[in-house]
């Protein structure tokens, strides 16, 4: 996990490995101040030779700015080398998501992305920060200071021998009480920020239905967890300051006794006293900087455990070794097609699929709710891998493509439909990055998109808001329509993308289509018969198999599904 995180440190290296050389250096300036500090008291002030006082003093001055330099240094490059990996490791998890397929994608929620690339990283890097520093600081510190308060007198020395088995044992019980409470910290941050996420997206329905009073006890809930949890850790985290500060006492009362007793003695001087109280401090200082290095890699531990997570996910999609970069036609077929989920030995969505769409021909997709229809159609742009069978698209099987290659000819509008913010013109050329203004309003006449846009105070400049917010259900699936259609793709896939648009634009759309888009392969999946009723094939499925396959005649005449289909929503109509 830790050789993983560090793989993206990369260009902060050297800032990486000049942190802990400036800190040794910072150190050893103030290991040296209260050896310097002895001599002035003994030479310099105990004897009243003004000139020993003004050469240690000189000397003080310089350790001091050394050591303020060299602390500066440290911290600066201290603060590039961590806030630069964590930048990195936001890029690296960020382009890690790009790559992953569906399969990938249903493995981790939302708001536990955003946690991870938020919380999570945030904790990682103070990690980082500290351990270039701290983590530095604190054992050469440890160390020095030791071996110049034994260098002085061994015997006060051994007092700090005797409170480092103290402290180590409550540093250990602290991270083994601590570390599974902030890994249930974290999964509840994940839990809060899909409750956020839902609320916030899904506003309107809230205030439609008056839930308002439902999603704040919901949140308030999680919040509620999250308190409990983090006051928990903070509770465990505090009884170590106080263990601190009993050891660093205990200390200072034994060294003044015995030092006391020493210097009545005449077998150490005031300065050497003066020396072990400072280095006494240090060596305290340090260990409860241990301490807080002890609890933030505690912390941390959990969130980089989901760091490495995420950033070890392999997209289950890849190209081929010598992929096929051309699409020849929008010819399809699906030859024995089987598919789960869950891969081989789950539950199967689609079973004994057999199925021939022709190069530019249309095909309607009627089916109920959860006949595998959107499932059925996402195995031709290959966001799903079939588990058993095959899917060829233009003569060769899916797999053989280079990925970009193939979902370049294929443009499919999702069930859900998605804007982004920005302008008219920035979300259509999602389909063309260098469609002119005239390609564009082309595509928007075809899904019969123009007229609302050229209405909007601004034309196709009009800016959008996140997630479509500013437009209807249907102008936003024209929208969409008009997006794909940009591509100009070979095969053009509806997934259910005219249900919020009248029978009367929906009958211009496919009127259009036929007109201007004849060479490409239309497949439209629709509740509506008088959707699909004009297609050259209607695909009538149901609890994930193909039942029949005909035109709008022979499966009336024919199919039992397809006639009650008809009839409840001739009614229907009817009555309307």
């Amino acid at each position: 996990m830790i050789k993983q995180l560090l793989k993206s440190v990369r260009e902060y290296r050297r800032d990486a490995l000049l942190t802990p050389l400036f800190v040794v250096l910072e150190v050893v300036m103030e290991v040296i101040i209260p050896a310097v500090m002895a001599l002035l008291i003994d030479r310099g002030i105990d004897a009243g030779n003004m000139q020993e006082i003004g050469k240690y003093g000189l000397l003080l001055v310089v350790c001091a700015l050394l050591a303020l330099v060299f602390g500066a240094a440290a911290g600066t490059y201290a603060a590039r080398a961590s806030t630069g990996f964590a930048r990195n490791l936001r890029h690296d998890m960020y382009y890690a998501v790009q790559d992953f397929s569906f399969t990938n994608i249903d493995r981790f929620s939302t708001g536990s992305i955003v946690t991870r690339l938020t919380t999570d990283v945030t904790n990682v890097q103070n990690a980082f920060q500290m351990c270039t520093r701290i983590a530095v600081r604190c054992p050469v510190m440890l160390a020095a200071a030791l071996f110049m308060a034994f260098r002085m007198n061994s015997r006060i020395a051994l007092i700090f021998l005797a409170v480092l088995p103290v402290l180590a044992v409550g540093m250990g019980v602290l991270m083994r009480l601590v570390g599974p409470v902030f890994e249930r910290v974290f999964k509840i941050y994940d839990r809060m920020n899909t409750v956020v996420q839902e609320n916030v997206g899904g506003i309107r329905v809230v205030k439609a239905y008056v839930r308002e009073q439902h999603e704040t006890e919901k949140f308030k809930g999680v919040s509620g967890l999250l308190y409990r949890e983090f006051s928990r850790a903070q509770k465990l985290m505090c009884g170590l300051m106080p263990l601190m500060q009993f050891c660093m006492y205990a200390c200072m009362l034994l060294i003044s006794w015995f030092g006391a007793r020493l210097i009545v003695g005449g077998s150490m001087t005031t300065g050497d006293l003066t020396s072990l109280f400072a280095y006494a401090m240090q060596i305290l200082m340090s260990l409860m900087m241990v301490g807080m290095v002890f609890v933030m890699i505690t912390m941390s531990r959990a969130s980089a455990e989901r760091i490495a997570e995420l950033l070890s996910e392999k997209p289950d999609l890849h190209n081929p070794e010598k992929p096929l970069t051309e699409v020849k036609s929008g010819d399809i077929v699906f030859e024995n097609v089987r598919f789960s989920y869950q891969g081989a030995g789950g539950r199967m969505a689609l079973e004994d699929v057999n199925l021939h769409i022709q190069a530019g021909q249309t095909v309607g997709i009627l089916g109920g709710t959860g006949a595998s229809k959107s499932t059925l159609v996402q195995l031709i742009p290959r966001l799903y891998d079939v588990t058993e069978g095959s899917v060829r698209v233009g003569g060769a099987d899916v797999r053989a493509y280079d990925i970009e290659a193939l979902r370049d000819e294929v443009a499919m509008v999702l069930q859900k439909n998605v804007l982004f913010s920005g302008t008219i013109k920035e979300n259509l050329r999602w389909g063309n990055e260098t469609a002119t203004d005239e390609e564009l309003r082309r595509v928007c006449r075809l899904a019969q998109a123009d007229a609302f846009i050229e209405q909007m105070p601004k034309g196709y400049d009009t800016y959008i808001e996140q997630g479509g917010t500013n437009v209807s259900g249907g102008q936003k699936q024209r929208l969409c329509i008009a997006r794909a259609l940009l591509k100009k793709p070979k095969i053009l896939i509806l997934d259910d993308s005219t249900s919020a648009v009248d029978t009367k634009t929906d009958a211009l759309i496919r009127k259009a289509f036929a007109e201007e888009i004849p060479d490409t392969t239309k497949i439209i999946i629709a509740q509506r018969i008088t959707s699909v009723q004009d297609a050259d094939q209607i695909v009538i499925m149901d609890g994930g198999r193909i039942q029949a396959v005909g035109t709008h005649e022979e499966l009336l005449a024919h199919n039992a599904i397809y006639q009650e289909i008809y009839h409840q929503q001739q009614k229907k109509g009817g009555e309307d």
